[in-house]
């Protein structure tokens, strides 16, 4: 009677669990479903509008000044010596100044 129980028992145990598997894969199906649809959704290509043929487009030259290069100034370096670490061994790389 006991060995029945204890069968019955382990067996309800053992479908609701598998019940609530299912369910919880079901639950993730659908959402999964719905992000691709969204996703989808979001994906179809929007058609652009056609162009104005009836008025031709004439570039015009821009107002701005014209762009001047300048020298770069690396002169700006606080520091005369670098300290770097590299596999636990420091070198020192030292800074040589040209004055000009």
């Amino acid at each position: 009677m006991k060995r029945a129980m204890f069968n019955y028992t382990v067996a309800t145990n053992y479908y609701i669990t598998k019940l609530q598997k299912k369910q919880e894969e079901r639950l993730q199906k659908m959402i999964q479903e719905e992000e691709i649809r969204m996703l989808r959704k979001e994906m179809v290509p929007k058609a652009q509008l056609m162009p104005f043929f009836d008025r031709p487009f004439l570039p015009q030259r821009s107002s701005r000044p014209l762009t001047m290069p300048k020298e770069p100034s690396f002169g700006n370096v606080n520091s005369t010596c670098w300290t770097c670490v590299f596999n636990n061994q420091h070198y020192l790389y030292h800074i040589h100044h040209a004055h000009a």
